[in-house]
């Protein structure tokens, strides 16, 4: 029995409550399947119910290891899938391997994965174009409720205006925020269309710099080690209105940032002042309004 204080949870959609902090795919990549296993159970008991991966996560690892593992909790937990292909055939062939690699036969939530241009989303809404087997997906119950992570703001906001997103995975990180003003039009957006907001990169510092040793070799861009100013930029993340946030895909990220979400609170106006502030000469991972590379 856990002796750990319960992640809070808030509401996702239609009555769905989603843990504040959800495990992301990468996680359990690199390590052996009994790992993978003993992570996500401790995830379990914790109260963790949400889980999100794709297929481009170490190529299938991760489905097939989180899959695995998610098997004797899969009817008490969420779990998010998503795929890069923007055509029909080929969101269809990804769909159904996704469904198979992880054990599973729907998905609670089916995203488009990583759409940065405006050309994505012509390719996605085309004839023959991804969008349409994400509504037969729907239809025929293999997935609950649909979704996009996006990586630029234009490409955000016009999903949510062509398309009816239950939820949005975006970047919601302090650095991005006061140096570039990336991410909060699209909270706002997403609030006016009535989008869940669920986000990515809260524990984000910078880009590795060049020759730079990369000491978290699963993230493409260095984290913030530092634990006070971890702990203050994870409570700037889930003090925005977001339904959860998801930290960066090492075990030693992922439990301290359940650590945090256990006794969360927003963050003072002082705090937030003084987070922002530092952030004033940090290079930030993502630009707007350029599309991010």
């Amino acid at each position: 029995m856990s002796t750990h204080v319960p992640i809070p949870k808030r509401l996702y959609k239609s009555g769905v409550e989603l843990s504040i902090i959800g495990l992301g795919g990468i996680v359990v990549c690199g390590i052996p399947q009994d790992d993978a296993n003993q992570i996500v159970a401790e995830a379990f008991e914790r109260g963790v119910n949400y889980y999100d991966v794709a297929p481009t996560y170490f190529d299938g690892e991760a489905e097939i290891k989180l899959g695995h593992a998610l098997r004797p909790y899969r009817s008490r937990v969420f779990l998010a899938c998503k795929t890069e292909k923007r055509d029909a055939a080929g969101a269809q062939a990804a769909l159904e391997e996704s469904l198979r690699r992880a054990h599973t036969d729907y998905f609670d939530l089916y995203q488009f994965h990583a759409v940065t241009t405006m050309e994505e989303l012509e390719q996605i809404f085309a004839p023959g174009g991804a969008a349409e087997v994400f509504l037969k997906a729907k239809q025929a119950g293999k997935v609950r409720f649909l979704g996009a992570s996006c990586h630029s703001v234009e490409a955000a906001i016009a999903l949510m205006d062509r398309f009816p997103l239950d939820s949005i995975l975006f970047p919601i990180n302090f650095v991005n925020y006061v140096r570039v003003h990336f991410g909060p039009q699209v909270i706002e957006h997403a609030q006016r269309k009535g989008v869940a907001r669920l986000a990515l990169k809260a524990m984000a510092h910078r880009p590795w710099r060049q020759g730079e040793p990369h000491t978290h070799p699963k993230a493409w861009y260095k984290p913030v080690d530092d634990r006070a100013l971890a702990r203050l930029a994870l409570r700037f993340t889930l003090s925005e209105d977001v339904t959860a946030a998801i930290p960066p895909g090492d075990s030693d990220h992922f439990r301290f940032a359940m650590d945090v979400a256990a006794d969360f609170t927003p963050l003072t106006h002082q705090e937030r002042v003084a987070l922002l502030s530092a952030a004033n000469d940090v290079e930030p991972i993502f630009r707007y309004p350029a599309v991010a590379a």
